[in-house]
């Protein structure tokens, strides 16, 4: 159930944070510092609502998913890839164990990986559906000139 919540604070910040930049026109960076003030601030001042796992790891999944809402709108058409980005680094978050240990700018570098892999996922799947087309036509010339 934690991975579940961490899994939607993740889709939430990344979302949010692209949202209110963008739609609100409020900027990358003063949208990210106000949801992440919003957030921590909320779990600062209330420790015991959720378990201490949550309480601890929300805020930090949720500002290193505002670094992924911060992208441009030029660079990233729709809000699913940033959802999916979220998705991604809620999961790098969750499995990174020592990796990132001891690094500046970890969450940063997290949000990076995730970006750009949901980034490349979405080319390779919208080129998998062209090149599955082109050999369909491909194949049903070949086949009728016979």
């Amino acid at each position: 159930m934690n991975t579940f919540i961490l899994i939607i604070t993740g889709i939430l910040g990344a979302v949010l944070t692209f949202y209110i930049s963008e739609n609100k026109k409020q900027g990358a960076v003063r949208a990210s510092a106000l949801l992440s003030l919003i957030v921590g601030l909320f779990f600062y001042c209330f420790p015991e609502l959720l378990n201490p796992y949550l309480t601890k790891h929300i805020p930090i999944v949720f500002v290193g998913t505002s670094f992924i809402g911060m992208v441009s709108s030029k660079t990233v058409a729709n809000q699913k890839t940033i959802a999916l980005a979220g998705i991604l680094f809620t999961i790098i978050y969750i499995n990174k164990n020592e990796v990132f240990e001891g690094y500046g700018g970890a969450l940063g570098t997290m949000a990076f990986i995730a970006l750009l892999a949901s980034m490349g996922f979405v080319v390779f799947i919208s080129k998998t559906n062209e090149t599955k087309q082109q050999v369909t036509s491909f194949i049903k010339k070949i086949l009728n000139k016979e």
